[in-house]
């Protein structure tokens, strides 16, 4: 009986959200340019699989990068840097050199007040610095070796219970107006974290599966100026956005044409047979990266990894251009792992297997009325 009661809530909470998904027909194609060397690297410094980008009010880029130390008693690779450059490009620092969270780098992002907040999911923390590079906050805790069921993370389903203040593979964050930090956990939780602007846990929500309010694969994590959050739904292939207390405010879903002969950026193609009932990581418009421009005239940037896409939308969720495919040279993308928004026109675009980062500059005003 509890069982079709929640199946009839989830039937009637896509009924309430239908009206969220748009036709998606002639988008059009945004024409861009990608900025050679945007990064000037010092000899023999080198990135990694760069899974996070950010820009602060200076201009100045922040990247986070699976890199080549291994320093810590986490499995796997254990090196993320996090480095500093100026808005031109110029090698400025490495911030928290081997610092005790680095394991494994997912997503940097910078607040309103210049702080560095960056997300690595291999150590299930959430560190926060301030300007001048040093650690002003600390949320969630690493396993070590010495406790005595010292392992890897199990992805167990169904999954465990989320512990308030403990993470499992968190991915990003963000933050509302009243300075409530919001945490995506992420790849075995299945939810929203929220803390208060001291770090004190508030609430959580989401659960594993495919209903309204569910999630799988939270990858990413965004917010506007109202305080809405707009959490990258991977697996399921949609864009959930709540309102700061959870209530599930819209769901938006990205069904763009593709060539169905795209090329992936690596192994084969995805078995798409069923794509839009089943979603997948690797489906055409799964969310692996988003970002929000700055007020007064916010839009939604999202990237997939197949067919290797950015696309651009309003906040209700109105694809309004798409740019970009997979591959290996500039204007191509390698598994876009996280997308910083400066302004509407300029992006800044990590990609895991292509080792860097890309400046796209846009220019919408290209844009041709036949278009497709």
């Amino acid at each position: 009986m509890k069982r079709q009661l929640l199946i009839g809530l989830g039937v009637a909470l896509a009924a309430q959200f239908a009206t969220s998904v748009w036709a998606q027909e002639n988008v059009p194609q945004i024409p861009y340019d990608s900025v050679p060397n945007p990064l000037k690297m010092p000899k023999d410094l080198h990135l990694g699989e760069v899974a996070g980008v950010a820009v602060n009010s200076k201009g100045h880029i922040f990247i986070y990068s699976r890199g080549g130390n291994s320093n810590g008693p986490a499995y796997g690779n254990t090196a993320s840097q996090l480095y500093e450059f100026s808005a031109d490009g110029k090698f400025l620092r490495e911030i928290g050199k081997n610092l005790y969270a680095w394991s494994y780098a997912h997503t940097v992002r910078i607040d309103k007040d210049d702080n560095i907040w960056a997300t690595d999911k291999g150590s299930d923390m959430v560190i926060k610095f301030n300007p001048d590079g040093q650690v002003v906050l600390v949320l969630g805790r690493k396993s070590e070796a010495s406790e005595a069921d010292a392992h890897p993370l199990e992805h167990p389903n169904p999954s465990l219970p989320a512990v308030d203040g403990s993470f499992r593979q968190p991915t990003d964050v963000t933050w509302d107006p009243e300075g409530n930090t919001y945490i995506s956990d992420g790849y075995i939780n299945s939810r929203v974290a929220k803390v208060d602007k001291n770090g004190n846990w508030v609430k959580q929500w989401g659960s594993r599966g495919s209903e309204p309010g569910q999630l799988n694969s939270v990858h990413s994590i965004a917010a506007d100026a109202k305080g809405n959050i707009y959490v990258a739904d991977r697996a399921n292939r949609r864009i959930q956005v709540f309102d700061g207390d959870g209530k599930l405010l819209n769901i938006i879903k990205i069904d763009v044409p593709f060539d169905p002969n795209a090329r992936p950026a690596i192994g084969n193609k995805p078995d798409l047979s069923n794509y839009l009932k089943t979603g997948g990581l690797f489906a055409p418009g799964a969310p692996w990266a988003l970002c929000i421009t700055p007020p007064p005239n916010q839009v939604l940037y999202s990237a997939d990894a197949y067919p290797g896409r950015i696309y651009k939308l309003s906040l209700d969720g109105k694809v309004l251009g798409v740019l970009g495919e997979s591959g290996k040279q500039l204007k191509q993308f390698g598994w876009i792992h996280e997308l910083a928004c400066p302004s509407e026109n300029v992006l800044f675009v990590a990609e895991l297997l292509n080792w860097r980062v890309q400046k796209l500059v846009l220019h919408p005003d290209q844009i041709k009325s036949t278009s497709r």
